[in-house]
């Protein structure tokens, strides 16, 4: 898979490492699941997901989040697609704290936030690289769910803040897929999402 790289396991399944500040796109079949690990800690993953058999079918922060009455998705929620539709399942999750409210980092996060005068592409500008093979054009990327990052919100204000990921070396994400997907994936890019640096995430689909 362009953009990854195999890294030694004790499983069966490949397991693959996404550099800092890169990204990856491949398929999996329902019944699948998708592992996302953390090797080192603190380490944000923005994850997508496209139904194989209409991309314009994809994971949907508003409607996961409208079902299911909380922000804060684990162990056993579904990720409702745009059409309502269950496309994965979180069926083991060692971390429990997750986001799936913020858009992916890009050129424009890092302009406007950071005031880089030459930004990086950020997950966005990764995301819709890999996904570019699979027909996918960067204006139907949606808000991923960003596997690992600490986004606590103020019940009185409304105020976001971008905390340290609560992630350890070795934590871990597993979701099921419910259809055949397009899955996209990161190692985000954000300094702030990953407590002031950048490191890998590894992956594996068994």
């Amino acid at each position: 898979m362009p953009g990854a790289v195999r890294v030694p396991s004790a499983g069966s399944a490949m397991l693959h490492e996404i550099a800092p500040r890169s990204g990856v796109a491949f398929t999996m079949e329902k019944g699948q699941r998708l592992t996302v690990i953390d090797p080192m800690g603190e380490q944000v993953a923005d994850l997508l997901a496209f139904s194989r058999a209409d991309t314009r079918e994809v994971i949907s922060s508003g409607r996961s989040l409208d079902y299911l009455s909380r922000i804060f998705l684990t162990v056993p929620d579904p990720l409702y697609s745009n059409r309502s539709n269950v496309l994965m399942r979180i069926v083991e999750d060692t971390v429990g704290r997750h986001d799936f409210l913020l858009t992916p980092c890009s050129a424009d996060t890092f302009r406007i936030i950071y005031g880089d005068e030459t930004p990086h592409r950020g997950c966005f500008g990764n995301l819709a690289a890999a996904l570019e093979p699979y027909g996918i054009e960067p204006d139907r990327i949606p808000v991923a769910f960003n596997v690992f990052m600490n986004v606590p919100v103020d019940g009185t204000t409304g105020e976001l803040k971008v905390l340290p990921p609560l992630s350890k070396a070795g934590d871990r994400i597993v979701l099921e897929a419910e259809t055949d997907l397009i899955i996209g994936l990161t190692a985000c890019s954000a300094l702030q999402s990953n407590n002031g640096s950048f490191k890998p995430i590894h992956y594996r689909v068994d």
